[in-house]
């Protein structure tokens, strides 16, 4: 369903024709509909829980975790306060154990096409797939927006996109044995060949020049990796590709002397970033900077009332696109929005490990 063009009402928000509202095939009321199911929407349904708010949560995935699951779900993770190491999927299942107690429905697979306030100042929030949602408030959860993995200028790569060649690594025992051929300079590309490399048949890393955005410990070990003959580093790009119906045996490549290679690859990870787009969201009259959107740092609210943003979508001064700096907004988020919700409740700052009505509600009391 396409948001309409005609018909904003006094908040720029889109407003649905009557016609429009009686194709809906449900109705859902709640108190918050979170916008985006990666690790920060799934915190703030913790943070939203301990204050009673009720969530509904909305994906354009078909699971939830986000980019964490979607694109790295066995990719270390380091910086998670109290976890040395975890993977991007291992962080999504504790997020929903943690998020369990407070019984939050998921609706995945599904776009939010456009938001409407209504005369009692609630929301209608309408998905593409014609459901209904009305709430208090709203939480723009959503990462960068939609986003695709840029595709490399190669010929006729698109045959083999989903068989031989991958953008992102859901299982890792998928390339076992395989000769992998990773193009890339950052740290998706440096991560993935010391990942892959101890369970490859063989890994090559391309790179257009010897210089490399990664940080520099996984840079230093790559090239330790390289010298010792455990993997090839090549400098060049990909020209062309081989193999029948979709199936690669053969990558063609031109190094940096013009000379033409045919490079044995039986598997392709090309890491040449993601295009992220706001998409629907940018239809919304919210104020953006740079095509984030714009919040303060005392509610993390919009230039709409009621409307909040956390994580990655968003933008303030001193803004760091950190998965704990989103779990910070969340909370702060949390104590915004339950004044919305319930105006006429007193907010009572409580602390888990204290208060004996909270573990109540986590099921440890």
């Amino acid at each position: 369903m396409q948001a309409p063009s005609e018909g904003l009402n006094h908040a720029g928000l889109f407003m649905f024709t009557e016609v429009q509202r009686s194709i809906m095939s449900e109705i859902i009321e709640t108190d918050v509909v979170i916008i985006g199911a990666g690790p920060v929407g799934l915190f703030a349904v913790f943070e939203l829980g301990l204050l009673d708010i009720r969530c509904h949560l909305i994906d354009i995935l078909d699971k939830p975790g986000g980019q964490c699951a979607e694109l790295y779900p066995e990719k270390p993770i380091y910086d998670i306060p109290g976890f040395p190491i975890i993977t991007g999927q291992g962080l999504t299942d504790n997020l929903l154990a943690q998020a369990k107690p407070f019984a939050p429905t998921f609706h995945l697979g599904e776009m939010v096409a456009g938001i409407e306030r209504l005369e009692d100042n609630r929301f209608r929030v309408i998905t593409d797939n014609d459901k209904a949602f009305i709430a208090k408030a709203i939480v723009i959860a959503a990462g960068g927006g939609s986003f695709q993995p840029k595709r490399p200028p190669v010929p006729g790569i698109d045959v083999y996109e989903g068989k031989s060649v991958h953008y992102s690594v859901r299982k890792m025992e998928a390339f076992r044995d395989h000769d992998i051929l990773i193009v890339g300079g950052g740290d998706s590309a440096l991560d993935w060949t010391l990942n892959l490399q101890p369970l490859a048949k063989s890994v090559t890393l391309m790179h257009r020049r010897d210089a490399f955005r990664a940080a520099p410990d996984s840079v230093n070990k790559m090239r330790a990796l390289a010298e010792a003959g455990q993997l090839k580093l090549v400098f060049g790009q990909v020209t062309g590709l081989e193999g029948d119906d979709g199936h690669m045996t053969h990558a063609v490549i031109v190094d940096n002397d013009n000379q033409e290679h045919r490079l044995p690859a039986t598997r392709m990870l090309p890491f040449f970033g993601l295009t992220m787009k706001l998409g629907p969201i940018a239809e919304w009259g919210l104020n953006l900077h740079e095509n984030l959107i714009k919040v303060d740092t005392e509610k993390f609210e919009t230039s709409e009332p009621g409307i909040f943003s956390i994580g990655d979508i968003n933008w303030y001064p001193g803004k760091l696109k950190l998965i704990l700096s989103g779990f910070h907004e969340a909370a702060l988020m949390a104590q915004a929005a339950s004044r919305v919700v319930n105006p006429d409740k007193k907010v009572l700052f409580q602390y888990t490990t204290s208060s004996t009505s909270l573990q109540k509600k986590l099921g440890v009391a």
